[in-house]
């Protein structure tokens, strides 16, 4: 089955009623996962069932939408402001492990964040295809703020990335996937380690990507 959603009604009252219908969802799926009603959705939201498959077309759809708008939010406000500010710094490294330690912090207690990236897994089997539409968007869609920081360093000259998606998936596979995994186990990583790994990662990421003297 696919999970593409058609295209939803447009204009600033759609947007919010759009908006209304995801959070809801997100709320619905979190509660009672993937089985939950559309009409528990729909009057969650305050609208009609039919307005919510105006705008997402099947359950799917909207479990794909309320998941990939999860994706950043580990992000938080405060460490996407820090990597805005990268490319300003004056030393980089202390700057991009300040905004990796919050980065990592607010992942690790996102309870919601972490419900929903569970749910997903149990979900998968039911429709295989939402990797793939978290995989169209790719990793410069889904973390903004992450691509916009490199490309400006690599604009400065201050790095080197010859391909910004790799580099995208290496600075999370180094900072926030060894949480994903332990946290699909079950376990925590300890803070000491947790330190170790910000540090130690963002040394490697640097190292790697540093302009090299001719």
């Amino acid at each position: 089955m696919s999970v593409d959603s058609k295209p939803g009604p447009s204009g600033p009252r759609a947007a919010l009623k759009r908006q209304a219908i995801v959070r809801a969802a997100r709320e619905a799926f979190l509660r009672e996962g993937f089985g939950v009603g559309m009409d528990a959705i729909a009057a969650g939201a305050g609208v009609s069932k039919v307005t919510v498959y105006n705008h997402f077309g099947s359950k799917e759809a909207l479990f794909t939408a309320v998941i990939t708008e999860a994706l950043d939010e580990p992000l938080g406000t405060a460490s996407a402001a820090a990597l805005e500010d990268l490319a300003e710094a004056e030393d980089l490294r202390t700057a991009l492990v300040d905004a990796a330690r919050t980065w990592v912090n607010a992942l690790r207690t996102n309870q919601d964040v972490i419900a929903l990236r569970n749910l997903v897994a149990a979900e998968l089997h039911r429709f295989p295809e939402l990797g793939k539409a978290w995989q169209g968007h790719g990793p410069e869609g889904h973390h903004p703020a992450v691509a916009g920081a490199l490309r400006s360093l690599a604009e400065q000259g201050r790095l080197v990335i010859p391909d910004l998606e790799t580099a995208i998936i290496q600075l999370y596979a180094l900072l926030v996937f060894p949480h994903v995994v332990f946290g699909a186990y079950g376990t925590t990583i300890d803070d000491s380690l947790t330190e170790r790994l910000i540090t130690g990662g963002v040394d490697m990421f640097l190292s790697h990507y540093a302009p090299r003297d001719e």
